[in-house]
C-alpha cells in the first residue's frame, strides 16, 4: 500500500475553498507575479500568435501552472510550476529535463537560474525581459525587489485557481459560440474565460502600463463577455466579470449572488473570493455571478443567444455521444 503524500494526509488536496488572504501573502503573489511572466514570455518567443493572445497564457494543472506543450525547433518543450513540491520543470521532447527550485530569492536570481536551465536545452527567448502591464516595470535581470516566495500561500493560491477553473469551465460549457479557453493570462495575473457575440469592437483604446495600445487592439478586437479571478478586489482576491464594449445600462444589472457589485472604478462587476468560499453553496453563487453579469452583457448588448449558447447535458440519457 502507497503511503498517503503528507501534504495530502486527512482530506483531498483542493477539496475545499481555501482561505488566502491578500494581505497575507502580497510579497509572495507580486514575486510570483514577475516568475508567471518570466515563464509566460516563453510562449510569446515560440508560439504563434492566435487571436486576443491566446497563444500566450499558462494553464491550471494537477500540480500547478504550465506553459503547455510549445512548438521548438522540430519539437516541443513545456515548463510547469509545480506548487506540490516546488519546483519549476522544464522538458523538451527530446527527452531532456531542467528544474528551477521555487524558494525566496530575488526575480534576478530567478531569472539567471531559469536562462541558464533554457540555454542547457537550447531554448533561446526572444520576448523583452521586462515585465509587462505593471508598474514600475523593473527589467528581470534587475529586480532585486521582490523575492519572497511562501510555499504555503502558494500552493493556497494554486488551489484557489483550481477552485475558479471547475466552476468557471462548467460555465463555458453553455456557450458554443467563439470562447476561450479558461488560461492564466500572466500579465494581470488573473484566470480569464471570454465569450463572443460575433461581431467587431471598436478599437481599443489601450493604456495598459508597459503594455503597447496595439496589443490591447488586439485582446479587444471583437464585442465580448469577459470573466475570471485574480488575487486583488477583495480580502482573499475578487471573482470579476466585464463587457467590452460597455452596453448601456450594463452597471445597473443585478449582479447575482449576495456580495456582488458593480465597482466604478474597475468598470466591472466584482464579487470578493471570501464571498463566495463563505456563502452555503461556493459553486451555486460563483455560478449565478457568472451567469447574471454575462446575461446583463448579452441581453443589453444584442447577442444571438439563442444561436450562441446550448445546455453541455444536451447527451444525458441518450446513450453514448457521438465520436465526432
Amino acid at each position: 500500500m502507497v503511503a498517503p503524500h503528507p501534504r495530502t494526509t486527512g482530506s483531498r488536496l483542493g477539496a475545499t475553498w481555501p482561505s488566502l488572504r491578500v494581505a497575507d501573502w502580497t510579497g509572495t503573489r507580486d514575486t510570483l507575479h514577475m516568475w508567471t511572466q518570466i515563464v509566460g514570455k516563453l510562449r510569446l518567443s515560440h508560439a504563434p500568435l492566435l487571436n486576443h493572445w491566446w497563444q500566450v497564457t499558462l494553464y491550471v494543472t494537477p500540480r500547478g501552472l504550465t506553459t503547455g506543450a510549445v512548438p521548438f525547433d522540430g519539437g516541443a518543450f513545456d515548463a510547469e510550476f509545480d506548487f506540490v513540491d516546488h519546483r519549476l520543470r522544464l522538458r523538451s521532447s527530446d527527452g531532456a529535463a531542467r528544474e528551477v527550485g521555487l524558494a525566496p530569492k530575488p526575480v534576478a536570481t530567478f531569472h539567471a537560474e531559469t536562462t541558464r536551465a533554457l540555454d542547457a536545452l537550447g531554448i533561446g527567448v526572444t520576448a523583452q525581459q521586462r515585465p509587462n502591464e505593471v508598474e514600475p516595470s523593473i527589467p528581470f535581470a534587475e529586480d532585486e525587489q521582490h523575492a519572497s516566495y511562501d510555499g504555503a500561500a502558494a500552493q493556497l493560491f494554486w488551489q484557489q485557481l483550481l477552485q475558479a477553473q471547475r466552476v468557471m469551465e462548467r460555465f463555458r460549457a453553455h456557450f458554443t459560440g467563439k470562447v476561450s479557453p479558461v488560461h492564466f493570462f500572466w500579465g494581470a495575473m488573473d484566470l480569464a474565460c471570454t465569450r463572443f457575440s460575433g461581431r467587431a469592437a471598436p478599437p481599443h483604446p489601450g493604456g495598459a502600463p508597459h503594455c503597447g495600445d496595439w496589443v490591447m487592439a488586439e485582446g479587444y478586437s471583437r464585442e465580448l463577455s469577459s470573466c475570471g479571478f485574480w488575487p486583488g478586489g477583495g480580502e482573499e482576491g475578487a471573482f470579476y466579470s466585464y463587457a467590452y464594449p460597455e452596453p448601456e445600462g450594463f452597471a445597473g444589472r443585478a449582479p447575482g449572488p449576495e456580495g456582488a457589485y458593480y465597482s466604478v472604478e474597475n468598470g466591472q462587476f466584482l464579487l470578493p473570493y471570501e464571498a463566495v468560499r463563505t456563502a452555503p453553496d461556493p459553486d451555486r453563487a460563483l455560478t449565478e455571478f457568472l451567469h447574471a453579469t454575462y446575461a446583463a452583457a448579452a441581453d443589453l448588448g444584442g447577442w444571438d443567444r439563442a444561436r450562441l449558447e446550448d445546455d453541455p447535458r444536451r447527451w444525458d440519457g441518450r446513450g453514448d455521444a457521438p465520436s465526432r
